[in-house]
């Protein structure tokens, strides 16, 4: 079956000004224009558009998505199992999330009595669950099933104290990070501090410390650009930055 624009706008519930867009950069061409020059598009481009609609609802970017479905290695069924893990480990985090809202109510009923670690359960569970999927099998690939379980465990177990305080560390990290990055001296004091910082976050997640796990982590962050862009998000070089002071903190040779 054929579809024009405005009849395949009212099929996937969206506009016809967003279809034309797509189509003029390239993320959706119709498969031909016909003789009155409105565009129309088939099969293919039909089901093309679901795909993009699914990345969209996952958050992508359109031209994220143009890389991922013009690679010369993308193949639609694998793409749709992709979609189907993401959009269950969403339905996860909500079910987790509806739980504790619903425990919450019979608790302000006077109907169930909640402990402080149960009210905050869905949000920790959450952050595990976006963890793994942004970076489990880079982190599992490098530390071991083993070692990333018991960190998530020590996540989910924390007190709300202990969550508030990594919390707040975090964002401590961030500031001295990015004062050290200014003084461009890797080995100076605020960057050592940066780096101190950094181990007493990571306790907080690993069983036990080392100085060559600190120093791998904070090479992978250079290595893998999600990590990269993170860091350089507000300034660029402030991940390699980091990664230089954890290597002198820990008196790693890793270059």
């Amino acid at each position: 079956m054929e579809y024009t624009v405005r009849k395949l706008g009212q099929l996937a519930g969206i506009s016809t000004r967003t279809l034309r867009y797509y189509d003029e950069v390239g993320l959706l061409k119709p498969a031909r224009t016909n003789t009155s020059g409105y565009r129309i598009y088939g099969q293919a481009e039909v089901d093309l558009l679901q795909q993009i609609l699914f990345y969209r609802e996952l958050g992508l970017g359109l031209e994220q998505i143009k890389q991922i479905m013009q690679d010369p290695s993308f193949n639609k069924a694998t793409a749709l199992k992709e979609h189907r893990e993401q959009l269950l480990d969403r339905r996860r985090q909500l079910d987790a999330l509806i739980r504790n809202v619903e425990q919450s109510i019979e608790h302000a009923e006077g109907r169930l009595k909640m402990t402080d670690k149960q009210k905050f359960e869905g949000f920790k569970q959450k952050m595990i669950d976006e963890n793994e999927k942004k970076y489990g099998k880079e982190i599992r690939e490098k530390y071991g099933d083993d070692t990333v379980n018991e960190s998530n465990a020590k996540l989910s177990n924390m007190t709300q104290e202990q969550f508030d305080e990594v919390t707040q560390l975090a964002e401590k990290i961030k500031t001295t990070l990015a004062e050290a990055f200014h003084t461009g001296d890797p080995a100076g004091e605020l960057a050592q501090e940066t780096a101190d910082l950094h181990k007493r976050w990571l306790s907080y997640y690993w069983k036990t410390y080392t100085k060559e796990a600190h120093a791998g982590l904070a090479q992978m962050y250079v290595d893998d650009e999600r990590f990269t862009a993170y860091y350089d998000a507000e300034q660029p070089g402030t991940a390699a930055f980091l990664r230089d002071a954890i290597h002198i903190y820990t008196g790693s040779n890793q270059p």
